[in-house]
């Protein structure tokens, strides 16, 4: 059985550029980089769909965050740093310092 790897963005769009140039199948570039030929064309589709996004008006896009996320993952850090330091001060008599 196989083991489910992940490639990095900079491996997917090298390998998707050449698909997209044409020099070579499909069937080739899978060869030569040990994927499959779905993953390429996967790749090949989100290159050429997101392509214009590069264009677009301003550069970058913002990221798009929930005010309500964001505030229960600052509370989820306040929790962690009162236990973080509540069991650092337990942990002194035990470890010495």
């Amino acid at each position: 059985m196989s083991k489910r790897r992940n490639h990095d963005a900079g491996f997917k769009a090298r390998v998707a550029l050449e698909a997209v140039k044409g020099e070579r199948t499909v069937s080739e570039l899978a060869a030569e980089y040990g994927v499959h030929p779905t993953m390429i064309h996967q790749w090949k589709r989100s290159l050429l769909e997101g392509a214009s996004d590069i264009f677009e008006r301003g550069g970058k896009r913002k990221a798009e965050v929930d005010e309500e996320t964001v505030r229960d993952l600052h509370a989820k850090i306040g929790e962690l740093a009162v236990a973080n330091d509540f069991l650092s001060r337990k942990l002194k008599p035990w470890i010495g310092k």
